[in-house]
Protein backbone atom coordinates (compact mmCIF):
# COMPACT_ATOMS: atom_id res chain seq x y z
CA UNK A 1 0.00 0.00 0.00
CA UNK A 2 1.37 3.85 -0.32
CA UNK A 3 3.23 4.65 2.18
CA UNK A 4 1.07 8.59 2.71
CA UNK A 5 -1.75 6.69 3.83
CA UNK A 6 -1.23 7.15 8.00
CA UNK A 7 -0.40 10.95 6.36
CA UNK A 8 -3.88 11.08 5.36
CA UNK A 9 -5.75 9.66 8.18
CA UNK A 10 -3.77 12.66 10.13
CA UNK A 11 -4.79 15.29 7.44
CA UNK A 12 -8.23 14.51 7.28
CA UNK A 13 -8.27 14.31 11.27
CA UNK A 14 -10.23 16.93 12.73
CA UNK A 15 -10.94 17.88 16.02
CA UNK A 16 -14.41 16.71 17.49
CA UNK A 17 -13.91 18.33 20.97
CA UNK A 18 -15.88 21.43 21.08
CA UNK A 19 -17.89 21.30 17.49
CA UNK A 20 -21.03 23.02 18.62
CA UNK A 21 -23.61 20.63 17.36
CA UNK A 22 -27.07 20.60 16.77
CA UNK A 23 -27.90 16.96 17.04
CA UNK A 24 -25.78 14.02 17.32
CA UNK A 25 -26.40 10.12 16.78
CA UNK A 26 -24.07 6.83 16.67
CA UNK A 27 -24.27 3.49 15.43
CA UNK A 28 -21.96 0.28 15.60
CA UNK A 29 -21.91 -2.64 12.83
CA UNK A 30 -23.77 -5.78 13.71
CA UNK A 31 -21.83 -9.26 14.52
CA UNK A 32 -22.56 -10.56 11.00
CA UNK A 33 -21.00 -9.18 7.93
CA UNK A 34 -22.47 -6.39 6.45
CA UNK A 35 -23.62 -6.80 2.23
CA UNK A 36 -22.36 -3.16 0.33
CA UNK A 37 -24.27 -3.14 -2.83
CA UNK A 38 -22.08 -0.83 -5.12
CA UNK A 39 -24.25 0.54 -7.89
CA UNK A 40 -21.97 2.02 -10.77
CA UNK A 41 -24.29 4.20 -12.99
CA UNK A 42 -24.73 7.45 -15.33
CA UNK A 43 -27.44 10.21 -16.03
CA UNK A 44 -26.10 9.41 -19.41
CA UNK A 45 -26.81 6.22 -19.83
CA UNK A 46 -30.42 4.85 -20.94
CA UNK A 47 -30.07 1.19 -19.66
CA UNK A 48 -29.00 2.59 -15.90
CA UNK A 49 -32.34 3.97 -14.75
CA UNK A 50 -33.96 0.86 -13.92
CA UNK A 51 -30.81 -0.14 -12.15
CA UNK A 52 -31.43 3.12 -9.98
CA UNK A 53 -34.68 2.25 -9.56
CA UNK A 54 -33.77 -1.39 -8.45
CA UNK A 55 -31.17 -0.31 -6.00
CA UNK A 56 -33.43 2.37 -4.09
CA UNK A 57 -36.16 -0.48 -4.26
CA UNK A 58 -33.43 -3.29 -3.13
CA UNK A 59 -32.54 -1.00 0.08
CA UNK A 60 -36.61 -0.39 1.50
CA UNK A 61 -37.30 -4.37 0.95
CA UNK A 62 -34.08 -5.21 3.23
CA UNK A 63 -34.02 -2.36 5.50
CA UNK A 64 -34.11 -4.40 8.48
CA UNK A 65 -30.26 -5.79 6.57
CA UNK A 66 -26.89 -4.66 7.17
CA UNK A 67 -27.33 -3.34 3.24
CA UNK A 68 -25.06 -0.48 2.68
CA UNK A 69 -25.43 0.98 -0.87
CA UNK A 70 -23.44 3.09 -2.25
CA UNK A 71 -24.19 5.09 -5.80
CA UNK A 72 -21.14 5.51 -7.62
CA UNK A 73 -22.09 8.09 -10.89
CA UNK A 74 -19.08 7.56 -13.05
CA UNK A 75 -17.58 10.33 -15.93
CA UNK A 76 -16.93 8.78 -19.39
CA UNK A 77 -20.44 9.68 -20.12
CA UNK A 78 -20.39 12.36 -19.60
CA UNK A 79 -18.96 13.01 -23.55
CA UNK A 80 -21.82 12.19 -25.45
CA UNK A 81 -23.71 15.54 -24.46
CA UNK A 82 -25.10 15.23 -20.58
CA UNK A 83 -22.52 16.12 -17.55
CA UNK A 84 -23.50 14.27 -15.01
CA UNK A 85 -23.25 16.66 -11.90
CA UNK A 86 -23.01 13.95 -9.77
CA UNK A 87 -20.30 12.00 -11.40
CA UNK A 88 -16.62 12.32 -10.60
CA UNK A 89 -13.55 10.83 -12.13
CA UNK A 90 -12.45 9.61 -8.94
CA UNK A 91 -15.61 7.07 -8.80
CA UNK A 92 -14.79 5.87 -12.78
CA UNK A 93 -11.34 5.08 -11.16
CA UNK A 94 -12.58 3.19 -8.35
CA UNK A 95 -14.99 1.23 -10.94
CA UNK A 96 -11.75 0.25 -13.09
CA UNK A 97 -10.18 -0.78 -9.53
CA UNK A 98 -13.17 -3.52 -8.97
CA UNK A 99 -12.32 -4.39 -12.79
CA UNK A 100 -8.84 -5.22 -11.46
CA UNK A 101 -9.55 -7.04 -9.19
CA UNK A 102 -11.39 -9.54 -11.09
CA UNK A 103 -8.35 -9.54 -13.46
CA UNK A 104 -10.08 -8.02 -16.31
CA UNK A 105 -10.04 -4.44 -18.29
CA UNK A 106 -13.81 -4.55 -18.70
CA UNK A 107 -15.92 -1.72 -17.12
CA UNK A 108 -19.43 -0.99 -18.04
CA UNK A 109 -23.16 1.03 -16.96
CA UNK A 110 -24.82 -0.38 -14.97
CA UNK A 111 -22.59 -2.52 -12.97
CA UNK A 112 -23.70 -3.82 -9.73
CA UNK A 113 -21.14 -5.14 -7.01
CA UNK A 114 -21.26 -6.80 -3.98
CA UNK A 115 -18.79 -6.65 -1.55
CA UNK A 116 -16.01 -6.20 -4.07
CA UNK A 117 -17.40 -8.71 -6.34
CA UNK A 118 -19.13 -7.80 -9.93
CA UNK A 119 -22.87 -9.07 -8.92
CA UNK A 120 -25.35 -10.15 -12.06
CA UNK A 121 -28.03 -11.47 -9.53
CA UNK A 122 -30.30 -9.37 -9.39
CA UNK A 123 -33.57 -10.72 -8.90
CA UNK A 124 -35.04 -10.74 -5.71
CA UNK A 125 -34.82 -14.08 -4.55
CA UNK A 126 -30.95 -14.41 -5.09
CA UNK A 127 -30.42 -10.86 -3.22
CA UNK A 128 -32.65 -12.55 -0.48
CA UNK A 129 -30.21 -15.51 -0.60
CA UNK A 130 -27.10 -13.42 -0.85
CA UNK A 131 -27.76 -11.26 1.92
CA UNK A 132 -28.44 -13.71 4.57
CA UNK A 133 -25.29 -15.80 3.44
CA UNK A 134 -22.76 -12.67 4.28
CA UNK A 135 -25.34 -12.23 7.51
CA UNK A 136 -24.35 -15.64 9.14
CA UNK A 137 -20.47 -15.24 8.33
CA UNK A 138 -18.46 -13.55 11.30
CA UNK A 139 -17.26 -9.74 10.63
CA UNK A 140 -13.76 -9.71 10.60
CA UNK A 141 -13.75 -6.25 11.75
CA UNK A 142 -16.03 -3.39 13.66
CA UNK A 143 -16.88 -0.20 13.15
CA UNK A 144 -18.80 2.81 15.10
CA UNK A 145 -20.23 6.19 13.57
CA UNK A 146 -20.36 9.35 15.21
CA UNK A 147 -22.36 11.90 14.17
CA UNK A 148 -22.94 15.69 15.14
CA UNK A 149 -24.50 18.24 12.72
CA UNK A 150 -24.45 21.65 12.89
CA UNK A 151 -25.86 24.15 10.46
CA UNK A 152 -24.34 23.29 6.92
CA UNK A 153 -22.03 20.70 8.12
CA UNK A 154 -21.88 17.25 9.33
CA UNK A 155 -18.96 16.10 11.40
CA UNK A 156 -18.70 12.23 11.02
CA UNK A 157 -15.83 10.14 13.23
CA UNK A 158 -15.35 6.70 12.32
CA UNK A 159 -13.84 4.10 14.68
CA UNK A 160 -12.50 1.16 13.04
CA UNK A 161 -10.91 -2.50 14.52
CA UNK A 162 -9.46 -5.36 13.16
CA UNK A 163 -9.29 -7.84 15.63
CA UNK A 164 -7.05 -10.69 13.72
CA UNK A 165 -3.55 -10.08 12.75
CA UNK A 166 -3.53 -12.38 9.39
CA UNK A 167 -6.61 -9.61 8.54
CA UNK A 168 -4.96 -6.34 9.27
CA UNK A 169 -2.70 -6.36 6.34
CA UNK A 170 -3.98 -4.27 3.63
CA UNK A 171 -7.03 -3.70 5.55
CA UNK A 172 -7.77 -0.04 5.15
CA UNK A 173 -11.03 2.07 6.04
CA UNK A 174 -13.67 4.14 3.41
CA UNK A 175 -15.67 6.85 4.31
CA UNK A 176 -18.76 8.28 2.05
CA UNK A 177 -21.48 10.97 2.69
CA UNK A 178 -24.16 9.93 0.60
CA UNK A 179 -27.70 11.50 -0.14
CA UNK A 180 -31.25 10.43 -1.47
CA UNK A 181 -34.53 12.23 -3.11
CA UNK A 182 -32.01 13.27 -5.90
CA UNK A 183 -34.08 14.49 -8.97
CA UNK A 184 -32.77 15.53 -11.96
CA UNK A 185 -34.42 16.64 -16.02
CA UNK A 186 -32.00 15.61 -18.05
CA UNK A 187 -31.49 17.25 -21.48
CA UNK A 188 -29.49 15.84 -23.55
CA UNK A 189 -27.52 12.59 -24.56
CA UNK A 190 -29.37 9.07 -24.41
CA UNK A 191 -32.04 10.35 -21.40
CA UNK A 192 -32.67 13.26 -23.36
CA UNK A 193 -36.13 14.04 -21.89
CA UNK A 194 -36.79 11.97 -18.70
CA UNK A 195 -36.35 12.88 -15.14
CA UNK A 196 -34.63 10.68 -13.49
CA UNK A 197 -34.71 10.08 -9.71
CA UNK A 198 -31.72 8.95 -7.24
CA UNK A 199 -31.19 7.32 -4.06
CA UNK A 200 -27.81 6.31 -1.96
CA UNK A 201 -25.38 8.56 -4.31
CA UNK A 202 -21.87 8.94 -3.27
CA UNK A 203 -21.57 12.75 -2.84
CA UNK A 204 -17.91 12.57 -0.94
CA UNK A 205 -15.79 9.63 -1.30
CA UNK A 206 -13.02 9.52 1.48
CA UNK A 207 -10.06 6.64 1.56
CA UNK A 208 -8.26 4.74 1.48
CA UNK A 209 -6.91 4.97 5.22
CA UNK A 210 -4.85 2.47 6.69
CA UNK A 211 -5.75 0.14 9.70
CA UNK A 212 -2.31 0.72 11.61
CA UNK A 213 0.00 -2.40 13.09
CA UNK A 214 -2.66 -2.40 16.48
CA UNK A 215 -5.58 -3.07 14.04
CA UNK A 216 -7.14 0.15 14.56
CA UNK A 217 -7.37 3.27 12.94
CA UNK A 218 -9.96 6.69 13.95
CA UNK A 219 -11.12 8.95 11.37
CA UNK A 220 -12.83 12.24 12.01
CA UNK A 221 -13.83 14.73 8.92
CA UNK A 222 -15.58 17.64 8.82
CA UNK A 223 -18.68 17.07 6.01
CA UNK A 224 -19.67 20.46 4.31
CA UNK A 225 -23.49 19.47 3.35
CA UNK A 226 -24.19 19.72 -0.60
CA UNK A 227 -26.20 22.55 -1.71
CA UNK A 228 -29.91 22.59 -1.11
CA UNK A 229 -29.64 19.02 0.80
CA UNK A 230 -31.98 17.99 3.47
CA UNK A 231 -30.43 16.37 6.23
CA UNK A 232 -33.26 13.81 6.30
CA UNK A 233 -31.72 13.02 2.73
CA UNK A 234 -27.94 12.75 3.92
CA UNK A 235 -26.13 9.82 5.31
CA UNK A 236 -22.62 8.33 6.03
CA UNK A 237 -20.92 4.82 5.32
CA UNK A 238 -17.64 3.56 5.83
CA UNK A 239 -16.14 0.38 5.50
CA UNK A 240 -13.03 -2.09 5.35
CA UNK A 241 -11.62 -3.55 2.43
CA UNK A 242 -8.19 -4.50 1.19
CA UNK A 243 -7.87 -2.31 -1.77
CA UNK A 244 -5.60 -4.94 -3.66
CA UNK A 245 -8.45 -7.51 -3.46
CA UNK A 246 -11.88 -5.84 -2.99
CA UNK A 247 -12.25 -8.10 0.00
CA UNK A 248 -15.15 -6.57 2.55
CA UNK A 249 -14.10 -7.38 6.13
CA UNK A 250 -17.18 -5.08 7.40
CA UNK A 251 -19.33 -2.03 6.68
CA UNK A 252 -21.61 0.07 8.44
CA UNK A 253 -24.37 3.12 7.39
CA UNK A 254 -25.72 5.75 9.53
CA UNK A 255 -28.36 8.31 8.55
CA UNK A 256 -27.58 11.90 9.41
CA UNK A 257 -29.25 12.54 12.66
CA UNK A 258 -31.39 15.38 13.37
CA UNK A 259 -32.72 17.91 16.40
Amino acid sequence: MPTNFPRLAAALSVGIAGFAHAASCEKVSAAGTATVLELYTSEGCSSCPPADRWLSGAVRQHAQENVVPLGFHVDYWDYIGWKDEFARAAYSQRQRDVAAWARTRVIYTPQVVLNGRDYQGWSDSALKRDLAKLKSQPARADLRIQLETAGDALLAKVDASVANAADRGGAALYLALTQNNLVTPVKAGENSGVTLHHDNVVREWIGPVAIAADGRVTLTRKLTLPRGASLADLGVSALVQKPDSGEVLQALALPACRA
